[in-house]
């Protein structure tokens, strides 16, 4: 069963995705913070920043679907879904000055992110279909 334990290419897909979104979003902080110390044109990168973490959410997001109905595996959609939700607010929170709410929304969403990118990379992202047979053989 050395095939069960591979990811499939779809994993590969959310994982790539999954990471280049922890890599983007890891800089929205960065940008944050230049911009706190005075240099302004870091909030034109901020707000670059948060375009390119938005696209990177919604391609993770058609990958989940695709992990969801080829592996059947719904936590990546679930998971991937709420981080879309919240990513919205906090960029609509953002446009608005709404610092009050972008500010705890962006530390949420990074650690969300980062727990998603353990979780991807823990083990094999795979369909449960050879589980279930394994436990059928077993009976």
């Amino acid at each position: 069963m050395a095939t069960a334990q591979r990811t499939a290419p779809a994993g590969w897909v959310l994982r790539a995705l999954v990471s280049a979104h922890v890599a983007a979003i890891f800089g929205q902080p960065v940008f944050a913070g230049v911009y706190l110390t005075g240099d302004f044109d870091a909030l034109r990168w901020h707000a670059l920043g948060a375009d390119v973490v938005f696209y990177i959410a919604l391609a993770q997001l058609i990958a989940a679907i695709v992990v969801w109905v080829r592996l059947r595996r719904a936590w990546p959609f679930v998971t991937t879904a709420a981080l879309v939700a919240a990513e919205t607010v906090q960029y609509l929170a953002g446009m608005e000055g709404a610092l009050w709410l972008h500010l705890p929304l962006g530390v949420l969403t990074v650690a969300a992110l980062a727990v998603l990118f353990i979780a991807v990379w823990r083990g094999p992202v795979r369909s449960i279909a050879p589980r279930i047979a394994e436990e059928a053989d077993d009976e």
